[in-house]
């Protein structure tokens, strides 16, 4: 549980770390969409390069941003089997009875799981590891301010993600205190059939329940101590301001990202 990314943030002065979280949320879209047009295997080739050019601006080390992939690795396993198990285009490799593995399926399988390796991967370079989620949840707030036209209430779905991120961690952190206490009393978690181990983790989530709900209410009153009225008269001690700098990084890598999708074109023109 310690590998979990989301919300944890590493301290750093690359060019991702200065680049706006604007841009950064809006690459981030775009290299979402390229990432699943990519089609052939020299473009997710192409798509592995731009990642890792990603991962040399970012300066964040590497195992860090892989160790994203740990929690989502029964996922991935999940979509490759469902993938490989469905499709069945192309000469039949293996079948048995009702199952029947085919040259198209175990092809479509692999991408997808490469796609959300991929994908895992730019999420926690662009968002997590390089934005703290103040700025994110100002970013978002920021790139939502036209919705305040239509009454939606956008400083504070903003402020309710950059709580949801902030605590995220210490959630984390919260869990694997629980879980060790109820090891050193006897507690199992990696023994017995699914229904032993589903019983043996409740003991770890009502203490983790209680506690977040006790620290929710704790953040509740000191947000209505100081008086918090959400959106309204709200100011920012570090507001975002645009830079040159990062409108020639965001076009940068909005090139970058489109290299994967030049590569296809190519070789369909060929």
């Amino acid at each position: 549980m310690k590998d979990v990314s989301i919300g944890r943030y590493v301290q750093g002065e690359s060019v991702l770390h200065r680049l706006d979280p604007r841009c950064k949320i809006l690459l981030f879209i775009l290299y979402m969409v390229t990432i699943f047009l990519a089609h052939s295997a020299l473009a997710m080739v192409a798509t592995l390069g731009v990642i890792l050019f990603l991962t040399l601006l970012s300066q964040v080390n590497p195992v860090e941003i892989l160790k994203s992939l740990k929690p989502i690795l029964f996922i991935m396993i999940f979509i490759f089997v469902i993938n490989i198990l469905t499709i069945r285009s192309g000469d039949t490799l293996w079948s048995w009875w009702a199952i029947k593995i085919t040259t198209g399926g175990l092809k479509k399988a692999i991408f997808m799981a490469v796609r959300l390796v991929f994908l895992i991967v730019a999420t926690s370079i662009l968002l997590s590891l390089t934005t703290t989620p103040l700025k994110l949840a100002d970013a978002m707030e920021s790139l939502g301010s036209p919705l305040k036209v239509i009454k939606v209430p956008v400083s504070e779905m903003a402020m309710t993600i950059s709580i949801a991120l902030r605590f995220i961690p210490t959630l984390v952190e919260e869990t694997d205190k629980i879980m060790k206490a109820q090891s050193s009393r006897g507690a199992e978690y990696d023994t017995g059939n699914i229904f032993q181990r589903a019983k043996g983790y409740v003991a770890v989530l009502v203490p983790l329940f209680v506690s977040a709900f006790k620290r929710a209410e704790e953040l509740a009153v000191a947000m209505d101590a100081r008086c918090y009225q959400g959106g309204k008269g709200k100011t920012k001690l570090h507001p975002l301001r645009l830079k040159g700098s990062d409108v020639l990084w965001t076009l940068i890598l909005v090139v970058v990202a489109f290299i994967p999708l030049a590569v296809d074109l190519l070789q369909n023109l060929k």
